[in-house]
């Protein structure tokens, strides 16, 4: 699973939950999962539109997110299981090992589907966070450029998937596939090895991000397909709330996890 079961108060309970591992290394890819039409994920470089997600305000990162082009050049999008009430959480675009302070940023307010907030529906498992740091420089100028959002990849559509495992220190990996639909509603990826802490890792194809790992089972009960919440108008009309600024949501407390 790819998850970290967000939104609980204490961070080692968090880290715990669905038997995931508070790691001092990273998890990463390994023989041991089961690789689908030969696909599996390994080491890539740093994509400085991708990046690390940090709870509680340690070293450890728990989830992926991605730099999204806005006017401001200040929003994050992850999955919204990836996001906790009440703990600090930061952003490290092009993680590679370490982050010197000055390449972090803080997350200063989030945007949430109206559907997850009510249900943690799994058709609305995405969230835009917007982020600073003390310098005020742009998260966007600082990657080079960003990805723009855009809808559900059809069926048979080539994307790419870059993401972090959950540990302290580490590279990301990625890998690269033909999309599916499952439930006739979830977009599918068909790689294994996309282990813990992925959760949140965009689908890129060309300039855009398609969708997030998340959605159905939190992104997945298996270590072998990942899926994601469908991008759709709802997601532009996140968007757009985010890009006009004012308060933002309070994440839920617990992420019921199916696993």
């Amino acid at each position: 699973m790819r998850r970290v079961v967000a939104g609980l108060s204490v961070l080692a309970v968090l880290l715990a939950a669905c038997g995931q591992r508070a790691a001092s290394a990273p998890i990463t890819a390994t023989s041991e999962h089961a690789v689908v039409n030969g696909i599996a994920a390994g080491p890539v470089p740093p994509d400085p539109r991708v990046g690390a997600i940090f709870l509680g305000g340690g070293d450890l990162h728990t989830c992926t997110g991605s730099v999204l082009h806005s006017a401001g050049g200040d929003l994050v999008l992850t999955a919204a299981h990836c996001l906790a009430a009440g703990l600090p959480t930061n952003f490290v675009p092009g993680f590679s090992g370490s982050a010197p302070p000055a390449e972090v940023w803080t997350v200063d307010t989030v945007y949430l589907d109206p559907r997850w907030l009510a249900t943690q529906d799994p058709r609305a498992d995405y969230a835009i966070a917007r982020v600073s740091r003390p310098d005020g420089a742009a998260v966007e100028a600082r990657a080079g450029s960003a990805l723009s959002l855009g809808s559900a990849p059809g069926p048979g559509t080539r994307v790419s998937v870059v993401g972090y495992p959950v540990g302290a220190g580490g590279a990301p990996i990625g890998c690269r596939a033909e999309t599916a639909l499952t439930q006739g509603t979830y977009p599918t990826l068909p790689c294994a090895g996309l282990v813990d802490g992925t959760s949140g890792a965009p689908w890129i194809s060309g300039s855009t991000v398609t969708g997030v790992i998340g959605g159905l089972d939190g992104g997945g009960c298996e270590e072998n397909v990942s899926y994601s919440a469908p991008f759709d108008e709802q997601t532009t009309a996140l968007l757009d709330r985010a890009e006009a600024g004012g308060p933002g949501d309070v994440a839920p407390q617990a992420f019921n996890d199916p696993c």
